[in-house]
């Protein structure tokens, strides 16, 4: 599976955006999958997981709320809608793939990942 992921940008607090990442290959569609962010100097952390079927899904704390996954199985595309930004979501994000997994379950940990996007920059200025 290739991973392509998009939609980053420069924005201001409290502004909005919408993350997308493109797959390339009909495993996706029984592919649990996640975004995964990662801000200078710290470590890659989880963002957002839905199950292959689309529900259920899974939050960070610090974006419960505010941001939502979601996927479409017809264009083979997942998406990070991002509200109310802070600069503390200043990050690089990832989309990742679980591939052909299937069942219910979503996944929080990087390592129970197996395809990653290249990573689209978010930036949030106060």
């Amino acid at each position: 599976v290739q991973l392509q992921a998009s939609g980053g940008g420069m924005v201001q607090t409290g502004a909005s955006l919408r993350l997308s990442c493109a797959t390339s290959d009909g495993t996706f569609s029984r592919s649990p999958m996640g975004w995964f962010r990662q801000a200078p100097g710290k470590e890659r952390e989880f963002v957002a997981a839905v199950a292959w079927r689309g529900s259920p899904t899974s939050y960070a704390n610090s974006v419960r709320g505010r941001f939502t996954i979601s996927r479409d199985h017809a264009k083979n595309m997942i998406y990070l809608r991002m509200n109310n930004l802070k600069p503390e979501d200043t990050a690089v994000y990832y989309c990742a793939a679980k591939l052909g997994a299937g069942g219910s379950a979503y996944y929080t940990e990087a390592i129970q990942y197996d395809d990653w996007g290249q990573g689209t920059q978010v930036t949030v200025s106060s």
